[in-house]
């Protein structure tokens, strides 16, 4: 064998044996007549030293090693004399007594540590020397050992791991399909699976009545930190429930893996929050309650004064930054352009400041007098020293843009700390949500979620007032994982088509399979998907999924260490009877 023990194992009570061991050079250092050489492999990093009285002609072969050459080593373990407390194995060192080089290494672009000198675009080129970075490999370890985690707690509730299909219809509701031609059958495409929801609910139908899968997702959508083109979610299904079943039963998984891994005790039952609640409180259905700053609306005491920025405005509401009443004038424009930029879209942002002295200072001072702002101050329940922050506009945008504002003010308050965590469920869904542009309802959703018993007598009448049987779990501000109760009746699955513009021809086309296996005793069931990735970056701490993915993509879906996507022989795209018609080239 290369080896007999790894370079993170040795310990104080192995001085004294011979050991051989195999590795990457982390780095060199000499000393006198000594030389240090640090091999790292998978499981951490052994000190090697080299002594020049010893053995000059092995010290010179280790003088000439480069950082990532691929040594093998034999010596004996010793007690260091100074010892390392960063390091598991930093209180002993092996006395080297063979080197053999296995492979040399170029110098590699950036250096192989926690804290490198490459670039995000330089590591994801190299990103198999990436990977070798220990606080990358952790990442992956955490996340292989979630994943066995994940299975074995789900295996104890008596759910099954199946396997659905990568190569799907295309069904082009919500996100693109990726899709891919068929050599076999020409001029026809499989989609790669936005989810594999159409087959797990065709497992209710076939009586495997807990089913769950870690299932790779497919979506070609924009990316952004928490978004890649191909991702993980843990994908599950159950037959015979309601939704209190179903929550229950996740929120005791998510309890458990944030025992495992971070030994927190979620004791208490996640709070809930209607979707409504949500937007009035927080303008976004995936709150971040690590802190305060609710909303207030501030309509009934800001209106009717002469002022028309808030006089026309359909929405006034702001939140109270507690003990910043200080800020100066510099912050206060800071906070005015952060709501103006593109990403924001607000107009401008009034303040109020309640000094510690009971005065109160304003950005619209000479429109409201002193006992005016008070009430803002009243009805806001501004203590002295706090600052009062508000935008107006449409409701819905106003909403969105104060809830950046919050967030932004976390941030600057030091309230949205990573290591503390605010799960949440968030309920009461629409079931719908209107398009101006098209003229019709989407599903908020999708086409199979069920509607809130008590509602159904609405999908006609009040189809936007129609809630869904849906619940998403959110943590600190992300949506960490959502699900629904299923339509498993096929009349009302057919009403929910009509009402989403389908033909009954259409429905039949990319949904017929399903509505027929729904003709032979389809059971209530629901379920839920948790992003694998998400929970993984999550519990890391990380702000990004990628690096929780051995080999992810970049923003633009490329991945650029193998150079993909990329074009295709003329030959292959003869096979497939495929043409391109390529945009101009600008």
């Amino acid at each position: 064998m290369y080896r007999d023990r790894t370079c993170g194992e040795l310990r104080l009570e192995d001085a004294g044996k011979e050991v051989t061991l195999a590795g990457w050079v982390q780095r060199t250092r000499k000393m006198g007549g000594m030389t240090f050489v640090d091999v790292r492999d998978r499981y951490g990093i052994t000190q090697v030293v080299f002594n020049n009285e010893i053995n000059k002609d092995l010290t010179e072969a280790a003088n000439a090693l480069g950082r990532e050459f691929v040594v093998r080593i034999k010596g004996n373990v010793a007690e260091r004399s100074s010892k390392n407390p960063n390091l598991p194995t930093g209180d002993i060192e092996v006395i080297a007594e063979t080197l053999q080089v296995l492979n040399r290494s170029e110098v590699p672009p950036f250096t192989i540590e926690d804290n490198t000198d490459g670039g995000d675009d330089l590591r994801m080129k190299y990103r198999y020397l990436d990977l070798r970075r220990p606080c990358v490999r952790r990442n992956l370890e955490l996340r292989h050992k979630m994943a066995f985690e994940i299975r074995r707690y789900l295996d104890s509730k008596g759910f099954l791991e199946i396997e659905t299909p990568i190569l799907v219809k295309s069904t082009p509701e919500g996100a693109r399909d990726f899709v891919v031609p068929s050599r076999m059958n020409p001029g026809e495409f499989y989609a790669l699976p936005q989810s594999p929801q159409l087959f797990k609910q065709l497992l209710m139908v076939s009586g495997y009545d807990r089913y769950f899968q870690i299932a790779k997702c497919f979506r070609d959508e924009d990316l952004r930190a928490d978004r890649q083109p191909e991702f993980t979610q843990i994908d599950c299904e159950m037959s015979f429930v309601e939704q209190e079943d179903v929550i229950q039963m996740f929120e005791g998984l998510v309890k458990h893996i944030f025992k495992y891994v971070k030994n927190i005790d979620f004791t208490d039952p996640f709070p809930r929050i209607t979707w409504n609640d949500a937007m009035r409180f927080y303008g976004s259905d995936k709150p971040d309650i690590r802190f305060g700053m609710k909303f207030v609306e501030l309509n009934d005491v800001a209106k009717g004064h002469g002022f028309s920025v808030v006089d026309e405005a359909p929405l006034v509401v702001g939140i109270v930054a507690p003990g910043c009443a200080g800020y100066s004038r510099k912050q206060i424009d800071e906070l005015t352009e952060f709501v103006k930029r593109p990403q924001v879209g607000a107009k401008g942002l009034i303040w109020v400041k309640f000094e510690p002295d009971g005065s109160i200072k304003s950005s619209v001072g000479k429109f409201f007098s002193e006992d005016e702002l008070r009430k803002w101050g009243e009805k806001a329940e501004a203590k002295p020293g706090d600052l009062l922050l508000v935008i107006t506009g449409e409701e819905m945008k106003a909403r969105k843009q104060l809830c950046e504002l919050r967030l932004e003010m976390g941030n600057r308050l030091g309230l949205r700390d990573r290591n503390v965590f605010a799960p949440l469920w968030v309920i009461d869904f629409p079931l719908f949500e209107w398009d101006d542009e098209t003229q019709r309802y989407y599903a908020m959703h999708h086409p199979f979620t069920s509607p809130n018993p008590e509602d159904i007598p609405m999908l006609r009448t009040d189809t936007g007032k129609v809630r869904a049987t849906a619940y998403d779990i959110v943590v600190n501000g992300t949506e960490l994982g959502g699900g629904s109760i299923r339509i498993h009746d096929s009349e009302l699955q057919n009403e929910m088509f009509e009402l989403l513009g389908f033909t009954p021809e259409r429905a039949k086309e990319q949904f017929g399979f399903l509505m027929n296996a729904f003709q032979y005793g389809a059971p209530p069931h629901g379920g839920l998907a948790l992003g694998f990735d998400r929970f993984v970056s999550m519990l890391a701490g990380l702000d990004s999924i990628r690096d929780t993915i051995a080999f992810p993509k970049n923003n633009s879906g490329r991945d650029v260490m193998n150079e993909s996507p990329s074009p295709i022989d003329d030959s292959q795209l003869q096979e497939l009877c495929l043409t391109l018609n390529l945009p101009e080239k600008k």
